[in-house]
C-alpha cells in the first residue's frame, strides 16, 4: 500500500519551500563534474537520447552540470554538449575567467551538488553521478515510487544481485563500502541499506528545501540529505537498480575516513539543534559550576598547582605528555622507558586514560600537558553531569529540574569532587549513563540483542581506556541493583533476562576482541602484576554522616580525621541527604524500582567501610562486609571506601525521583515550599567549594635552559635526590619540561614488586633510594661507610646515570651532606641545583 501524502508533524514547523520559477520543467538531471572530459560526452549523449526516447514521461527537461573546480577541458566539454542541446546548462567559471567566482576550486561533490539542485526548475529532481554507474534506464523504476506518494526514491546497490543485476566492484571498495554503510545505518540513517549510491530521485520542491540548509561539502551530503528527508517524515523508497563500477572513479579509500569524519560531524550538529534551550542551559550551569570549582586552575594552569592532590598532577601531566609524545613518534601506546629506569612503565597497567589522552595528544603537544589536565578535569565533571542528566530525563523522571540536581549530584558529589583533585578517572564517567542506558534497551521487549549488544560492547570497551575501577564499581553497583530489582519485581525480571543476557553475550563478544591485545599487555606484559598492595582502605562509620572539606557545610579537619587523605573523601553524604533519601524510600516504598535503589545504596555504603570497621572508644574491630569480597580476582585491588562511590547515582536517582513528585504538586503550594525546603536543607551543605591551588615549584633552570645536555650523555639518566617515588614527583614535571630528554630513574607508577608481581606505588626500593629517603625523613644526614658507598655504585650502575641532582629543598643541607659522603667530593652550584656528574667515572650501563 503507497503511504499517504506526509502531512506536516505535529509540533513542527513546516519547513518553507521556495516558490518554482515560472518556466518550470518536469524533470532536473543534475550532473557533479570534476576533471571529467573524457567521461562527460558520452555520460551526456547517454541522458539525452533516454530523455528524448520518452516524450510523455519527459516533455519538459533540463540537465544541469556542476563543474566543480575542474583542471581540464570539463568545462569545454559541457559547453560543446550544449551547443547542439539547448536543455543543457552548465554551472561554472564562464569561458577564460580567471577571477575566483563561487564554483572556482574543488570544495567538493556535496558542495557541488547543492548549486546544482538549487539552480534546477524541475518539479522532479535526479541527481546522478558523471560516470553513469547506473544506468539512466533505471530512471523509470525510481519515477514509478514517486508516482506512488515517496518524497524520494534512492537507487540501491544492497540487493540481491537477480533482483538488481550484477554489480562489479573492487573487493576493497566493496568492504569498506559495506561497513561505511553499516556505521551510516546505525548512528545517522536507520533503515536505508545504501545512501552512497549516485543515483537518486527527489520530489523537487522539497530537494530545493534540504539541499538549502545543507551544510557539508564533501561525499557525506547523500546522507545529511537523507537525514533530512527522515526528520521531516517525508518517505523515502529504496530501489534495487543495476551498478557497475566505472574506471577513474574519483573515490579513493581516504575518502571513507572523510565520510566518516563529516558523519561525525552531522550526528553532532544534528543532536546539538534538536538539543532544546532548557536543556542547554542546564549543561552550561554544569560547565560553569565546573570552572567555579577550578578556577584556580585556570588563572594560570601553566604555573598553577592543585596542592590537595599530592603529586597526582605532576603523575598525570606526565602521563598525558608521554602518550602524545608516543603518538607522534609513532612509539608504543602500552609502555614507556622514561620513567623507571631500566625495567620501564606498562602505561596499560597504569591510569592513563589512553581514551582522552590520545585524541588530545594534539592540545598537549600545543599547550601543554597542564591545559589538557585543566581540560580533562573541568570538561570531565560537566560531560559526567550532563550525561546523567539525560539519562535520568529519559528512563527516570518528566522534569527537567528534577533530572537537572540528580545530575549534578552525580558529579558534583563530595566523592567525586575529592577525586577532582588529582583523580581524573573518576572524574570523566560520561560513558557509564550511555551504558547504563544500553542496558535498560536490552531489557525491553523489543530490545535488538545483536545491535544494541554490539554498541554496548563498544561503549564498555571505551571506558575500558578511560578508567577500568570505575568500570568495576559501577558493575558492581548494576549487579547489585538487579539482584534487589530482581527480589522486588520477579516478573519483570524474568521477562528481561533472556535480552539481557544475550546482549551481555554479543558486548562481551565484543570487547574481548577489541581488548585482547591491550589487557594481554595488561596483565601479562612487561612490568604487569597481579594486585595493588594498598591494606585495609576502608571508611569509619562516621565518614558517610559527615561533610566533606571542601563541602560548604564541611570542616576540612574532620574530614582529614576520616579519610586517607584529600582525593579519597569517598562517601561524606552527610546526615541532611541520608535523612531526606530514607524519607523518599519509605514514601515511595511500593516501587519496586524504590527498593532496588535503597538496597543498591545501602549496600555499596555497607561494603565501603571495608574489611573491618573500628568500634568507636576501644583498639577493637569488627568484620567488615568487603571481607568475602576482599580476595576476589580485580576485587583485591579496590580500594575499599571507593566502593561508596557506585551509591552516589542511586542517592541521586531516588532524590530525583523525590523532586519530580514536588514539582508536580502543582495546586498543594505549601507542600511544595515545604518540600523545596527540605531539599534544598539536604543539598547547599554538600555544595562544593572551590579547590586549593598554589604556585607551582618553578623547573630550574639546569633543566629549563638545557644545560642538563653537557652532564647528561645520551643513553644515560638524569638521578634526582631523593630518587622519584610517589611522594616526590617533582622531577617528572621536570622531564615534561625538557622534552622528555632524559630518562629517569624511580617515578611515580604502579609495578610489579617480587617473584610475586605484586603489584605497589613506585619503583622497586633500591638501597640508596632508601638511604636518601631516610634523610628526607629525619632532614639529618646520615653515616656513611664502605657499604653504603658499594651500594650506591651499584645503583648508579643499575640506574645508567650520567648526573644525580639536588634541587632546593626543606631537607637539602642535610641531602648535600649526605652526598658529598657517599660520593666523595662536592657538588658543583650550576643552573640552580647542585650536580654530581658520575657519566664516564667508571659506571658502566645498569644490568
Amino acid at each position: 500500500m503507497p503511504p499517504s501524502p506526509p502531512t506536516p508533524t505535529a509540533g513542527r514547523r513546516p519547513t518553507p519551500t521556495p516558490p518554482r520559477a515560472p518556466d518550470t520543467v518536469d524533470l532536473t538531471v543534475v550532473v557533479p563534474a570534476y576533471n571529467e572530459e573524457h567521461r562527460l560526452p558520452r555520460t551526456l549523449d547517454a541522458i539525452c537520447r533516454y530523455l528524448r526516447s520518452s516524450p510523455g514521461r519527459h516533455p519538459g527537461w533540463e540537465v544541469v552540470v556542476v563543474d566543480d573546480g575542474s583542471t581540464d577541458g570539463t568545462a569545454d566539454a559541457v559547453r560543446a554538449a550544449a551547443a547542439t542541446e539547448p536543455r543543457i546548462r552548465l554551472l561554472g567559471p564562464p569561458p577564460g575567467t580567471l577571477r575566483a567566482t563561487p564554483v572556482t576550486g574543488n570544495h567538493g561533490k556535496g558542495h557541488a551538488v547543492r548549486l546544482g539542485v538549487l539552480a534546477s526548475r524541475g518539479r522532479r529532481v535526479l541527481v546522478t553521478d558523471a560516470d553513469l554507474a547506473t544506468p539512466i534506464e533505471e530512471l523509470a523504476a525510481l519515477h514509478d515510487r514517486l508516482d506512488e506518494g515517496y518524497a524520494a526514491a534512492i537507487g540501491s546497490r544492497a540487493h540481491p544481485p537477480e533482483a538488481a543485476g550484477a554489480v562489479r566492484r573492487h573487493p576493497l571498495r566493496h568492504l569498506l563500502g559495506e561497513a561505511g554503510n553499516r556505521i551510516i545505518r546505525a548512528v545517522a540513517v536507520p533503515g536505508v541499506r545504501d545512501t552512497q549510491c549516485g543515483f537518486k530521485l527527489f520530489e523537487g520542491d522539497r530537494a530545493r528545501a534540504v539541499f538549502g540548509r545543507s551544510r557539508l561539502d564533501g561525499w557525506c551530503i547523500d546522507v545529511e540529505i537523507l537525514r533530512m528527508f527522515h526528520g521531516a517524515r517525508w518517505p523515502v523508497a529504496e530501489v534495487p537498480v543495476r551498478w557497475a563500477h566505472q574506471p577513474g572513479s574519483k573515490v579513493r579509500a581516504t575518502d571513507y575516513g572523510r565520510v566518516l569524519l563529516e558523519l561525525v560531524r552531522l550526528r553532532v550538529a544534528g543532536g546539538w539543534r534538536r538539543v532544546r534551550t532548557a536543556d542547554r542551559l542546564v549543561c552550561l550551569g554544569y560547565l560553569l559550576l565546573s570552572v567555579v570549582l577550578f578556577h584556580g586552575l585556570w588563572r594560570d594552569p601553566q604555573h598553577r598547582y592543585l596542592v590537595d592532590g599530592g603529586e597526582d598532577q605532576n603523575q598525570w601531566e606526565w602521563f598525558f605528555a608521554v602518550t602524545a609524545d608516543n603518538v607522534f613518534a609513532l612509539r608504543d601506546p602500552f609502555f614507556s622507558t622514561l620513567q623507571n629506569v631500566p625495567s620501564g612503565v606498562n602505561l596499560m597497567a597504569n591510569t592513563t586514560m589512553l581514551g582522552l589522552s590520545v585524541p588530545l595528544a594534539p592540545v598537549t603537544v600545543l599547550c601543554g600537558p597542564a591545559l589538557t589536565w585543566a581540560l580533562v578535569l573541568t570538561a570531565g565533571l560537566a560531560a559526567t553531569a550532563a550525561a546523567w542528566y539525560w539519562l535520568l530525563l529519559r528512563r527516570v523522571v518528566t522534569s527537567r529540574p528534577a533530572a537537572a540536581l540528580g545530575g549534578a549530584l552525580c558529579a558534583f558529589a563530595p566523592g567525586m569532587v575529592s577525586h577532582a583533585n588529582g583523580h581524573p578517572n573518576f572524574v570523566v564517567l560520561f560513558m557509564l549513563p550511555l551504558i547504563v542506558d544500553r542496558l535498560l534497551r536490552l531489557c525491553e521487549p523489543d530490545a535488538h540483542a545483536v545491535r544494541d549488544g554490539v554498541i554496548l560492547g563498544l561503549f564498555v570497551t571505551y571506558q575500558v581506556f578511560l578508567g577500568e575501577e570505575a568500570l568495576l564499581l559501577a558493575a558492581l553497583g548494576l549487579l547489585f541493583f538487579a539482584l534487589g530489582y530482581a527480589v522486588a519485581h520477579p516478573a519483570a525480571a524474568r521477562a528481561a533476562r533472556g535480552p539481557l543476557l544475550r546482549g551481555l553475550a554479543v558486548a562481551g563478544g565484543v570487547a574481548v576482541t577489541l581488548l585482547a591485545y591491550p589487557l594481554y599487555r595488561q596483565f601479562f606484559g612487561a612490568q604487569s602484576y597481579v594486585s595493588v598492595l594498598h591494606g585495609p582502605a576502608g571508611h569509619p562509620p562516621g565518614a558517610l554522616v559527615e561533610f566533606a572539606g571542601r563541602s560548604l557545610g564541611g570542616d576540612p579537619a574532620t574530614a582529614d580525621g576520616l579519610a586517607h587523605n584529600r582525593t579519597e573523601q569517598n562517601a561524606f553524604f552527610g546526615r541532611p541527604l541520608l535523612a531526606l533519601t530514607a524519607a523518599v524510600v519509605v514514601w515511595r516504598w511500593r516501587e519496586p524500582r524504590v527498593r532496588a535503589l535503597a538496597w543498591t545504596a545501602f549496600a555499596m555504603m555497607a561494603l565501603s567501610l571495608g574489611r573491618s570497621i573500628p568500634l568507636p572508644g576501644t583498639d577493637r574491630t569488627l568484620p567488615g562486609p568487603w571481607r568475602p569480597l576482599a580476595r576476589l580476582p580485580l576485587l583485591e585491588s579496590v580500594i575499599e571506601s571507593r566502593v561508596a562511590l557506585a551509591a552516589v547515582p542511586a542517592l541521586a536517582i531516588l532524590l530525583a525521583l523525590a523532586v519530580d513528585r514536588l514539582v508536580r504538586e502543582g495546586r498543594n503550594r505549601p507542600r511544595r515550599i515545604a518540600g523545596w525546603a527540605v531539599v534544598l536543607a539536604a543539598l547547599l551543605p554538600l555544595v562544593p567549594t572551590p579547590l586549593a591551588t598554589v604556585d607551582r615549584v618553578p623547573v630550574p633552570p639546569f633543566v629549563a635552559d638545557g644545560m642538563w645536555r653537557a652532564y647528561v650523555p645520551e643513553g644515560r639518566t638524569l638521578v634526582p635526590v631523593p630518587v622519584p617515588d610517589p611522594a616526590y614527583a617533582e622531577p617528572l614535571h621536570w622531564q615534561v619540561t625538557a622534552g622528555f630528554g632524559f630518562a629517569l630513574p624511580g617515578g611515580y607508577f604502579n609495578g610489579p614488586y617480587g617473584p610475586d608481581r605484586t603489584g605497589i606505588y613506585g619503583p622497586v626500593p633500591r638501597d640508596t633510594a632508601t638511604l636518601l629517603s631516610e634523610v628526607v625523613r629525619t632532614g639529618r644526614p646520615l653515616g656513611v661507610g664502605p657499604a653504603e658507598r658499594r651500594a650506591a655504585a651499584e645503583d648508579l650502575r643499575f640506574w645508567r646515570a650520567g648526573a644525580v641532582v639536588l634541587a632546593p629543598q626543606p631537607a637539602e643541607r642535610a641531602l648535600r651532606v649526605f652526598l658529598e659522603r657517599l660520593l666523595g667530593r662536592p657538588g658543583q652550584w650550576i643552573g640552580g641545583v647542585w650536580v654530581w656528574q658520575v657519566a664516564g667515572e667508571g659506571v658502566s650501563g645498569g644490568t
